[in-house]
């Protein structure tokens, strides 16, 4: 079991700071004044990002989705057309599109890009953020319709007319004339109760964020035995961001000068509102820190720095090259075995894990050769002179 890299796409913008250019009051409405270092998400930025995704190695690049980010799935197919083997994992909410229509979409789209689509089906935990599209279901009732709008995805897949009664999804001769080849793999997450039994029943890769391994493994056990119940096999992946340096002195510098922007009150202002989160998940990240600067480091080289401010994903490898690269193996003994990462700013952190961490996680074994075979796989990466 090799590991499958990925990095991210900031479409709702990047920079050298965790404070976001949005304000944590009124619900995120409210703007911050102009911050510095912080990048618009234009094409020509994000083309950058891909291709030097591409260029490293990674397979594959999360795209997001929400209030503040560029659609993911416009925005990936025109960098599909900068970029040659890379992946994208495309971030959407079932609530908000037909089920039959994101089947069809997703057909396009693979063969607009040659087979190119991973999807990230984001059930939503946050009402607020569903209500701004029109979505006013409860926590469960989500991912009770997700349940369906999956089942009728993989039934229109078949390319034939499919039927669904469903509480949520009434579809009569459903069909993707020319279903997707290959079929896209489907990336899912979430911590409740309720998001369990849909992960077992249909998802390619059930995706945590990043916890501590004892943590995760307790995940991937509840999740695997569900999937069993199911007769179905589910791999697991697992959502970081990093910062990988040629020592781990240097790493953490990088990691506490990233908290310098965040004074007291910018904390308070988005823990507060992190804390009104429906999603079991972000509950779980924000216990891992409790709002407080004291004991960041929850396990050796992961840093919960990232979640004083930023929802979602908020634990961070930290340290060396061969640091990180342990902890990766940490987390792959337990059978993780898909990498979705991150760092800020996510061009240069992109080189820093490419020319750093890849070249010790290929060392071990844990990836296979990149395109091109072995020669590609052993040629060395160009490395700026002066670091």
């Amino acid at each position: 079991m090799t590991v499958h890299l990925h990095w991210f796409l900031p479409t709702g913008g990047d920079g050298r700071t965790l404070v976001d250019r949005h304000a944590y009051t009124d619900g995120g409405i409210t703007r911050t004044g102009k911050l510095s270092g912080v990048r618009t998400p234009d094409i020509d930025y994000l083309t950058q990002i891909a291709k030097a995704a591409e260029q490293v190695g990674f397979e594959a690049v999360l795209t997001p989705t929400g209030t503040w980010c560029e659609d993911a799935w416009l925005t990936t197919v025109a960098l599909a057309q900068h970029t040659e083997r890379l992946k994208f994992l495309v971030a959407f909410r079932p609530g908000v599109l037909s089920p039959v229509l994101a089947a069809q979409m997703a057909s396009t789209y693979q063969r607009i890009t040659r087979g190119r689509l991973l999807l990230n089906v984001v059930t939503g935990g946050d009402a607020t953020e569903q209500k701004r599209f029109g979505d006013h279901l409860g926590h469960d009732h989500r991912y009770a319709r997700t349940d369906e709008f999956l089942s009728v995805v993989r039934g229109v897949w078949s390319g034939r007319p499919f039927d669904f009664q469903g509480e949520h999804y009434q579809v009569e001769g459903g069909l993707t004339a020319l279903p997707p080849d290959p079929l896209p793999q489907v990336f899912f997450g979430g911590s409740s109760p309720a998001a369990g039994p849909v992960a077992a029943r249909h998802t390619d890769v059930y995706l945590t964020w990043g916890e501590p391994p004892a943590q995760v493994k307790q995940k991937i056990d509840w999740i695997r035995s569900l999937a069993e119940r199911e007769g179905r096999t589910v791999r697991f992946g697992i959502r970081l961001h990093t910062i990988s340096r040629d020592s781990a002195a240097e790493a953490w510098t990088t990691a506490n000068r990233l908290l310098d922007d965040l004074d007291a009150d910018t904390v308070a202002a988005a823990q507060a509102a992190l804390g009104k989160s429906e999603s079991v998940g972000q509950q779980r990240m924000l216990a891992l820190h409790g709002g407080s600067r004291d004991k960041l480091e929850i396990h050796p080289n992961l840093w919960a720095g990232v979640g004083l401010v930023r929802g979602g994903a908020g634990t961070a490898l930290v340290g060396s090259h061969a640091e990180v690269a342990t902890l990766i193996e940490e987390y792959h003994a337990l059978g993780v075995e898909h990498f979705v990462l991150s760092g800020y700013p996510h061009l240069e952190e992109a080189y820093w894990f490419g020319e750093g961490v890849i070249p010790e996680l290929r060392a071990r074994g844990l990836l296979a050769a990149r395109d091109g075979g072995a020669a590609a796989a052993d040629a060395p990466l160009l490395v700026a002179s002066g670091r």
